[in-house]
């Protein structure tokens, strides 16, 4: 009876150690599957880390291949800024130049029309010495010293003479006929107006 529970005992132990060993061999095939997954990704991590660097390094050689053609391109810029500072210094004396002969045309024409108008208003005068000398109406003259006034005007916008005609448009305003007084009154204002107006401006004296 003794020996069968001693045989019962060990058929236990040995069932349980049995069982001990399965787990434990389940435990140890579970690691190293675990272990070998892991090696795994840790290989695909190495490879993909690997490229990256094979990439870099390539990328860095693009860079130093590149480097010759952009210090090229820095010596051209500043070839081109220095040839667009020339441009700009040659557009600025163009542009001086220009300005100087358009102030130069205009001021000959300005002369030449300054001339012109003179000319003009001087015919005008005489034109009304001639209206006095011929004894023609008063009215008539009045007229055309009227109309001289409103040219001397327009080409000066004022001038010493447009008061004195104002003054003598006033005078033949109180007289009724052309008188021989007032015809030598009119052809000594005609004339000295004349004279007058024929002399140069005085220039303006800059202090």
């Amino acid at each position: 009876m003794s020996d069968d529970l001693n045989l019962e005992e060990i058929r236990k132990m040995f069932n349980n150690l049995n069982e001990k060993m399965n787990e434990l061999s389940s435990i140890i095939q579970k690691f190293g599957l675990d272990l070998i997954t892991k090696m795994g990704q840790t290989n695909s991590k190495i490879k993909i880390l690997t490229d990256k660097i094979e990439k870099l390094d390539k990328a860095t050689l693009d860079i130093k291949a590149l480097q010759p053609k952009l210090n090229n391109i820095i010596d051209n810029q500043t070839i081109l800024e220095s040839e667009i500072d020339l441009i700009k210094s040659l557009v600025q004396r163009t542009s001086t130049s220009l300005s100087q002969n358009e102030l130069e045309s205009e001021k000959i024409e300005r002369n030449e029309s300054i001339t012109i108008n003179k000319k003009e208003i001087t015919s005008k005068f005489k034109d009304i010495l001639k209206t006095i000398d011929n004894n023609e109406e008063i009215d008539k003259i009045k007229s055309k010293l009227e109309n001289i006034k409103e040219q001397i005007f327009e080409v000066t916008g004022g001038h010493k003479i447009l008061y004195e005609i104002s003054q003598v448009l006033n005078k033949i305003d109180n007289e009724a006929s052309l008188s021989e007084t007032l015809k030598n009154y009119l052809k000594e204002k005609i004339e000295f107006w004349m004279v007058k107006w024929q002399s140069p401006a005085p220039k303006k004296v800059i202090k």
